[in-house]
C-alpha cells in the first residue's frame, strides 16, 4: 500500500529558514517588551517579585516544551534509522530465499529485488518532490511485478518452502510501508505553533523585565538566538529531507554493494 508524504509547512521543512525567521521574530518580541511596553506601562517596583515568578515559570514551561519536542524528534529519527535497517534485512533475506523457487521465476525475482533496492536507496537520498513521486510510482510497479511472480509460484507449487518465500516478500513490502509511515510521522504543526507562541511571549517578558540598557541588549541577542537555534535543531532532526541531519541508507547501500559482487 502506497503512502503519499503529507506536505508540511515549508518553514518547518527548512531549518535554516526557520532559524532566520525565528531570530527576527524573537528579537522583535524582546524589543517590543524592552522598548515599547516599558515606556507605555513601566513595571512598578512593588510587582517586580511577582513578575519574576511569572517570568521564571514561563521560561521553565518553554524549556520543558522544547525539551519534550526535541525528545519527540529524536525518537522519530531513531525510528526511521531502525526501520531502514529492517528494510535492508528484509530485502537481503528475500534475495536469498528467491533461490528456493524452482524455474526461471527465481532469477526474475532476484532481478526485481535489485531494481527495488535501487529505488529504495533513491527514496532515502532524494530531496526533490517531483523525483519522489517518480520513485514511489516505480517502487509500486516493481512491488506489483514481484507479487505477481510470488502468486504464480505459490499457485503452481503450494509447498511450505514456497510459502516461506511468499512470506519473505510480504515482509519486504510491509517493511517499506512501515519505513514510509515513519517518514510521514512528524511533529504536529499545532505543537510548533504552541511552542512559537510561548517563545514569543517569553522573549517579550524578558525584554519587559530588563533593568538596564545593557541588559536589554544582551537579552535581545542571547535569548532569541538560543530559542531560535533550539527550534531550528528540532526542525532539522524532525525533517527527513530538509535538514542536515538525515537518515542515510547505509544498510541498503551495504546490501547493494554485496549483491553486485
Amino acid at each position: 500500500m502506497r503512502r503519499a508524504e503529507i506536505p508540511m509547512n515549508p518553514l518547518i521543512n527548512h531549518p535554516a529558514i526557520l532559524f532566520v525567521v525565528m531570530l527576527v521574530v524573537m528579537s522583535s518580541a524582546t524589543a517590543l517588551g524592552a522598548l515599547v511596553l516599558r515606556r507605555i506601562r513601566p513595571l512598578p517596583a512593588e510587582v517586580k517579585d511577582d513578575f519574576g515568578i511569572v517570568q521564571g515559570a514561563t521560561l521553565t514551561l518553554l524549556a520543558l516544551l522544547i525539551g519534550f519536542t526535541l525528545s519527540m524528534a529524536v525518537g522519530r529519527y531513531d525510528q526511521r534509522k531502525n526501520l531502514e535497517e529492517e528494510e535492508a534485512n528484509a530485502i537481503g533475506t528475500e534475495y536469498l530465499r528467491a533461490d528456493l523457487i524452482e524455474g526461471p521465476e527465481a532469477e526474475q525475482v532476484k532481478a526485481l529485488l535489485v531494481r527495488y533496492l535501487d529505488q529504495r536507496i533513491l527514496y532515502y537520498r532524494t530531496r526533490d518532490s517531483a523525483q519522489l513521486q517518480e520513485i514511489e510510482a516505480a517502487t509500486s510497479q516493481i512491488e506489483d511485478e514481484m507479487w505477481k511472480l510470488m502468486r504464480s509460484a505459490a499457485r503452481a507449487k503450494p509447498t511450505p518452502i514456497t510459502g516461506l518465500v511468499v512470506s519473505g516478500m510480504n515482509d519486504v513490502i510491509n517493511s517499506q510501508g512501515y519505513a514510509e509511515a515513519a517518514w510521514i510521522n512528524r511533529i504536529p504543526v499545532s505543537a510548533w505553533g504552541l511552542m512559537i507562541v510561548i517563545a514569543f511571549f517569553s522573549s517579550m517578558m524578558q525584554g519587559y523585565g530588563a533593568r538596564s540598557e545593557n541588559a536589554k541588549i544582551i537579552l535581545m541577542l542571547v535569548l532569541p538566538f538560543t530559542v531560535s537555534l533550539s527550534l531550528a535543531l528540532i526542525s532539522d532532526i524532525d525533517s527527513p529531507r530538509g535538514g542536515l541531519i538525515r537518515v542515510l541508507p547505509q544498510n541498503l547501500l551495504s546490501l547493494q554493494a554485496s549483491l553486485k559482487r
